[in-house]
């Protein structure tokens, strides 16, 4: 009998074309997950996730759900996934879900991390997670600056699909800036992101934090709904995701 799977799983993305499915290659997230799944119930599988994160983007609390027909336990996937997945893809939770759930449909909310590497040396063996900027920004100007940009609001000048047709309104409830040693962790919950949104969204802020643009002139950035009149995406290599609330 096929039932529905929920997956909470990890990944590092650094080798990866992103989640989604990409023409002429096999190097995606989704792509690894419904090879492993087809093999082991000897039919195709389509997995679904919460979020189609970017190439090079990391996860930590993605969730996916897919309808398989198999006789294993939960705990039986769960330790055929791991051992069939790449070392860079790890499967941490396997539940029944019911038969309506559905990973990204049912999402309420999402947490993204962004992480700033600010020491004085080079971040060796953390460097394929962070994002080395010329030089320490001004934090507290860069506060002053996300507080603008919380709140609902047309993301539009944050959005980096020039195609996008859909609503590009979101909801941004919280954006909190900590420094912790040599690391400054940009961290972003809300109800959704549009594409590159966090990425641009960062690197928006940084400029802000060089004295680039103001803090105040957010809120003429929201109402010109023009990507062009925001600030650089920054690397994907430093954005991680972190949660999704359901």
């Amino acid at each position: 009998m096929t039932e529905n799977y929920k997956m909470l799983l990890a990944y590092d993305g650094t080798r990866y074309y992103g989640w989604e499915h990409q023409p002429n290659t096999d190097m995606t997230i989704q792509g690894k997950l419904e090879a492993v799944l087809t093999k082991m119930t000897g039919m195709p599988v389509e997995v679904i996730g919460a979020g189609r994160t970017d190439a090079g983007v990391h996860a930590k609390g993605m969730v996916a759900n897919a309808h398989m027909d198999t006789q294993l336990s939960e705990q039986e996937i769960y330790e055929y996934m791991n051992h069939y997945l790449p070392d860079d893809i790890a499967i941490l939770e396997v539940h029944k879900a019911a038969d309506r759930f559905h990973s990204r449909y049912n999402a309420v909310g999402k947490t993204y991390c962004y992480t700033l590497y600010v020491g004085n040396g080079k971040p060796l063996f953390n460097r394929k997670y962070v994002y080395v900027p010329d030089r320490l920004p001004d934090l507290e100007q860069m506060k002053k600056a996300a507080e603008y940009l919380t709140g609902e609001h047309d993301y539009a000048s944050f959005c980096g699909n020039p195609k996008m047709k859909k609503s590009t309104v979101r909801i941004v409830d919280e954006i909190t800036i900590k420094q912790t040693g040599s690391y400054v962790n940009i961290t972003y919950h809300g109800s959704g992101f549009l594409q590159y949104m966090v990425r641009i969204m960062t690197g928006t802020l940084l400029e802000v934090g060089y004295g680039k643009r103001t803090p105040e002139s957010m809120v003429d950035l929201l109402e010109a709904k023009d990507r062009s009149q925001a600030g650089f995406t920054v690397p994907a290599q430093g954005l991680c995701m972190m949660k999704v609330d359901y």
